[in-house]
């Protein structure tokens, strides 16, 4: 398994992530409100053809579709709470150098980065490796298996 691979394309996915954890929750109260506005379903009414009644499946669909984004909003919760807690073992510089590369990806992130770390872009390249390996380490445990 490549894991610096992996920790790249967590890097990359990370801002996406964390804006999960603001709108899905925005998403499920928009879902709540409108299971609200679901008449109840007629208790004497036969289902025809064996199936239910238009508003009991979007009853159904509405709880379903909240039930997945509860999912998949406590799974954000802990993808973004690992990358967050691998980041901390990284100085203030190697964190600025792996948002620059891969989490706000800047054309040019190299060049930026050697005038403002006062470092020529080959060293700048040295750091990000030198960062990405620490921050691979710390989320999985290994660099390489």
């Amino acid at each position: 398994m490549n894991w610096k691979k992996e920790a790249i394309e967590k890097l990359k996915e990370y801002n996406a992530r964390k804006q999960a954890i603001t709108s899905i929750p925005l998403e499920i109260a928009q879902l709540e409100s409108a299971v609200r506005g679901i008449r109840g379903a007629s208790a004497d009414g036969v289902a025809i053809s064996g199936g239910g009644s238009g508003r009991e499946d979007m009853l159904l669909s509405n709880i379903c579709k909240r039930e997945e984004l509860k999912r998949s909003l406590a799974a954000a919760k802990v993808w973004v709470s690992q990358v967050d807690t691998a980041m901390t073992v990284l100085n203030q510089e190697e964190r600025l150098i792996l948002d620059k590369f891969y989490i706000s990806s800047q054309k040019g992130a190299a060049e930026r980065l050697a005038c403002d770390l006062g470092a020529d872009v080959k060293t700048v390249y040295h750091r990000k490796d030198a960062a990405l390996r620490r921050f691979t380490i710390a989320l999985y445990g290994a660099v390489e298996s």
